[in-house]
């Protein structure tokens, strides 16, 4: 890692004094260029134009990008406006597209690092659910011939491993597997996403100003694409960043079911500030653990509060909460619970091929010290205590017993 690092420095000087590091992320120029390529004149729905605007100025004055970062920007943007352009052109080919109908989708989210991913892959199991995948959501279309996409994304994985080793055992991904649905709102340049894999301060305000409605009307667009020729299945869709849009997405899908995991945030936190460093590590030429630290504790609180009022206000009991604990002693059992909750049929085959998939799925044994970011965790037990108490979440940390401890003899 030490030698790849010095590469990654050396090759950002030689660029940095050549003139190749001041390449401008313009997005007209970008624009431009993804016409000429798709043999178009014009975007159908150009609502991405300011938020994409928004991001390049972040990615200029604050991302503090370095070559590889500016590369990976550059493609990233050319990938997404490439897929918007070719969404345009099946539409006019097929106008029907617009008129699949996305029905009762399930959307499964929490804090990060709670098991929503393992959940996720469970519910896969079921071949009447649809779930997006890696090459689905990076590449919803095959180019002309042969479909290789799952190869493609799988080698686009392999190369990243390789820039941050690290992920492999953090959350591992294959061209095949389940992906979250900020991968979607991405192609729209208004995605949580941004904020995980950059420093953008300024656009994660303008993203939490301007609300997510316009990310999920796409979104909703997105799936009809990748429904259409195949018959609609129900459509399991997973993410932590879908926890701060539930109102964006009770909008465009109002008979959405929602599914909430819990977990002791003082076991996840440390994990999900590790993950942020990990992913932004090779695109930037500095990292601010302590600054990630205050970024991830925020939207941490943020799910937790938010989850509560969900909770609250959910006098239908429509949401089906997930405990950690619970489910990872019997995964079977919770599956089984989900589907009776939301009146789904639960057959004797989706019980085993769960209870095969979840044989063969390995767990991170990593642990990793929320000192690093400049928290204690009397930080995180004063930002959760009421997260923990109202859903009765059982602490997978001593800190939470010798907290029990001092508030029961302080009662006494």
């Amino acid at each position: 890692m030490q030698l790849l690092d010095r590469f990654l420095h050396v090759l950002d000087d030689v660029a940095v004094s050549t003139g190749m590091a001041n390449s401008p992320l313009d997005a007209n120029e970008l624009c431009a260029g993804a016409l000429q390529k798709a043999g178009r004149t014009r975007f159908l729905d150009e609502g991405f134009r300011n938020p994409l605007a928004v991001l390049l100025l972040a990615y200029e004055s604050e991302a503090d990008l370095n070559i590889l970062g500016r590369y990976a920007a550059r493609w990233d943007t050319q990938r997404c406006l490439a897929a918007l352009l070719r969404f345009d052109a099946e539409e006019e080919v097929e106008p029907s597209i617009a008129e699949e109908r996305i029905a009762r989708p399930i959307f499964v989210t929490g804090v990060p690092r709670s098991g929503t991913s393992l959940l996720h892959a469970l519910l896969a199991q079921d071949p009447r659910n649809r779930i997006p995948r890696c090459y689905e959501a990076m590449e919803p279309y095959a180019p002309r011939g042969r479909d290789r996409r799952r190869q493609q994304v799988d080698r686009q994985l392999r190369m990243f491993e390789n820039l941050a080793p690290q992920m492999a055992a953090m959350h591992p991904l294959q061209g095949d597997s389940p992906q979250e649905c900020t991968e979607i709102t991405a192609q729209v340049f208004q995605s949580l996403r941004f904020e995980m894999t950059h420093r953008v301060p300024g656009y994660q305000r303008w993203l939490d100003a301007e609300g997510h409605l316009e990310a999920y009307r796409f979104h909703r667009r997105f799936l009809r694409h990748l429904q259409h020729g195949q018959g609609p299945r129900r459509w399991v869709l997973k993410s932590p960043d879908h926890i701060h849009a539930l109102d964006a997405i009770g909008t465009v899908y109002p008979d959405r079911e929602l599914v909430f995991v819990h977990r002791d945030p003082l076991r996840v936190a440390a994990s999900a500030m590790k993950l942020t460093e990990v992913v932004r590590q090779p695109f930037t030429r500095h990292i601010d653990r302590r600054e990630i630290g205050r970024q991830v504790l925020g939207r941490l609180t943020e799910a937790a509060e938010t989850m509560i009022a969900a909770d609250r206000a959910d006098v239908s009991r429509r949401i089906f909460h997930v405990h950690y604990l619970r489910f990872a002693a019997d995964p079977v059992g919770t599956v089984a619970s989900l589907y009776d909750h939301f009146d789904l049929e639960f057959s004797a085959d989706l019980k085993e091929a769960i209870a095969q998939h979840f044989e063969q799925a390995t767990a991170s044994a990593n642990r990793y010290d929320i000192g690093e970011f400049g928290l204690d965790d009397g930080d995180l037990r004063a930002a959760f205590d009421a997260y923990m108490r109202h859903f009765d979440i059982g602490g997978e940390s001593s800190q939470w017993r010798r907290s029990v401890r001092s508030r029961a003899a302080a009662a006494a």
